[in-house]
Formats: structure tokens, C-alpha cells, sequence
């Protein structure tokens, strides 16, 4: 079953649009302003937000970089009356991962909710683990507040690694994440992950970088693998 926010401020829409919604089993929490809003989705798990463009007290498109400026990866759904491709660059560049435009067909927001609760967003702004920061807009990245700098690889197997955290990936994925239908010779990754290692771990008492005997890679805080 689906969990879902609808930050709305039209109660009418708001009202219909969740009644639909349970009789497809999704279950709905509602705010009808973007600062209740953004702290329902700070406080809970959310499968999809469904976030209006015009809201009182924060606006749509606040709430939206707010949440991805924090590392909040949850799919968003933009709701709009607003059609013009002005309106559309600047949702997707405040963050939000698909749009939907007043008025729409009911059953066509529940196929957009199943298509985007299947994966997380994106649109994510900034990457975490533990003290290590990496700040995919501006393109830097800090460990307890120190500057790291990385080589454009290192750089791409990190946010791989990071986008999965604290999951593992397996050496075969970050290779065609990294380097696609052309893979280097077999030292080339192990290399890669050393300096790496090196850069991120080295300097710092915890190791965050962890070999999975005979899965692959993690980063992640915990020491047990």
C-alpha cells in the first residue's frame, strides 16, 4: 500500500483527491500549507508527495528545495494550474521529479503516484553519510567540515555508493555506472577505490568506505559488514 502527502490548499481538490485515492488503497496524509507540509515529510516516510506550486506561508517551489537541500529523496508530484514551460524548469530545478497540471484525470495522478513510489528521487540536491557531505549542485564535498577533493571517477563511484547507502553495490554496477560499455582492465576499479579509501577514510578515525566480502561495496556508518 502507498503512503502519500497531499500539501494542498484548495480543501475542495484536497477532499476528492483523497477520497479517490483510498479507494485505490493509498492512504493520504494532508497539510493545506507548505511550512505543516514540510515538516509532515520531515517527520514521516513517504512513498510520493503531492505538493501544490501556489501554497500559503511557503510556496511550493520553497518547500521543494528545502527538502532536497536537507537530503530528502522522496519522489514529488508538482500539482499546478500553471502550464508554461517557465513554470515546468523552474519545479525541476527547484527539485521536483514530475508534474501534473490542473485540471487533471484522477486515475492519471494514481498511474504517475505507482510510476514514481517505485524509485527515489533524482532530484536530490545533497548526498550523506555519517559526517561526509556531498553536495551534488555545487559540486564539493566535506568531512567533518573538511574539504575533500576527488578525481572525476572517485568522484562518480562515491555518489553511486552514496545514492545507495547503506546498501551494497556490486563491483559489475559501479563499473557500468562509472564507465558503461567500455570497462577499463580489471586493476583499474580496485585503484580507483584505493585513493578513494584514501581521500575519504584515511584522514578520519571511522571508516565509512567497506568491502563486502563477495557482494561488492558500502558506504555506510556501521563497522559490521
Amino acid at each position: 500500500m502507498l503512503n502519500v502527502l497531499l500539501v494542498e490548499d484548495d480543501f475542495d481538490l484536497a477532499e476528492t483527491v483523497i477520497g479517490y485515492l483510498e479507494l485505490e488503497s493509498i492512504t493520504c496524509d494532508f497539510a493545506s500549507n507548505g511550512m505543516v507540509g514540510l515538516l509532515l515529510v520531515e517527520q514521516n516516510q513517504y512513498d510520493v508527495v503531492l505538493l501544490d506550486l501556489n501554497l500559503p506561508r511557503l510556496d511550493g517551489l520553497s518547500v521543494c528545495e528545502r527538502l532536497r537541500a536537507t537530503g530528502n529523496d522522496t519522489p514529488i508530484l508538482m500539482l499546478t494550474a500553471r502550464d508554461r514551460l517557465d513554470d515546468k524548469l523552474a519545479g525541476f530545478e527547484a527539485g521536483t521529479d514530475d508534474y501534473l497540471v490542473k485540471p487533471f484525470e484522477l486515475k492519471e495522478l494514481v498511474v504517475r503516484l505507482h510510476a514514481l513510489a517505485g524509485r527515489r528521487s533524482g532530484q536530490i540536491r545533497v548526498l550523506r553519510c555519517g559526517d561526509l557531505e556531498m553536495n551534488l549542485k555545487e559540486r564539493t564535498l566535506t568531512r567533518a567540515d573538511q574539504v575533500i577533493k576527488l578525481s572525476p571517477i572517485a568522484w562518480q563511484l562515491l555518489e553511486t555508493l552514496l545514492r545507495a547507502s547503506p546498501e551494497v553495490v556490486s563491483k559489475q554496477k559501479l563499473i557500468a555506472t562509472v564507465w558503461g560499455e567500455d570497462p577499463p582492465d580489471s586493476n583499474s576499479l580496485k585503484v580507483h577505490l584505493f585513493y578513494l579509501r584514501k581521500a575519504i577514510d584515511a584522514p578520519f578515525a571511522d571508516s565509512l568506505l567497506h568491502t563486502i566480502a563477495g557482494q561488492g561495496f558500502a558506504i555506510k556508518e556501521d563497522r559490521r559488514q
